[in-house]
């Protein structure tokens, strides 16, 4: 997913003072995460801080800007977790604010579209990750995905990708009215041949 790591060490942030690559997360997912977090014991919580990883890179102002797990990154944040462990891809500190954003989507480390699917100024990123705008429709494509309508992929940002397809051809209302018939209606959508230029797309050819 990630392009060839030249920095490449360990440390440990608090996860507030996280800065996105993205300017938007399913908030449905991010609940979810949340109940899977409470479900965890005292130790389960340690081991699992200990074993995840945020890969990050080191942007202007020193601040780490991680390019994956924004939604448990916000899960955590919600649940009152002080620290987190960090993974330095690469230190672009030393670079301008538009010169920096500009490489990281050069290299598919940034994602600067908002909720409606929108090309947005780098200028209007989000600086936390509670600063992120919730997009009904990445939680329907993670639903769908679950729902077994299209397989996993490592193709960055792949399911946002997917979340501009679906809202293509469902209704927000209808989403948010009956979440359960969207995803079935999603599953369907996910098979048909109009989404086959998708990442992970597992449906017939015609």
């Amino acid at each position: 997913m990630w392009p060839e790591v030249h920095h490449h060490h360990l440390a440990s942030e608090a996860p507030g003072r996280l800065r996105p690559t993205q300017m938007s997360v399913g908030y449905a997912e991010v609940a979810r995460k949340r109940r899977e977090w409470a479900q965890l014991g005292r130790k389960q919580r340690r081991e699992s801080l200990q074993q995840q990883v945020f890969p990050a890179v080191l942007g202007p102002g020193q601040r780490y800007h991680i390019i994956d797990h924004h939604h448990l990154g916000l899960a955590l944040i919600e649940e009152g977790v002080e620290r987190v462990w960090i993974a330095l891809q690469d230190d672009l500190s030393w670079l301008e604010p538009a010169v920096f954003w500009r490489t990281m989507e050069f290299r598919a480390w940034a994602h600067p579209f908002d909720a409606q699917g929108r090309r947005r100024d780098y200028a209007d990123m989000p600086r936390r990750l509670t600063d992120l705008d919730d997009d009904p429709f990445r939680s329907l494509a993670g639903d769908v995905h679950k729902a077994g309508g299209y397989a996993k992929s490592a193709a960055p940002f792949a399911e946002f990708l997917w979340a501009d397809f679906l809202r293509a051809h469902i209704g927000v209302r209808a989403l948010r009215r009956e979440p359960q018939r969207a995803v079935r209606t999603g599953v369907k959508l996910a098979k048909s041949t109009g989404a086959r230029y998708l990442p992970g797309w597992s449906g017939r050819q015609p």
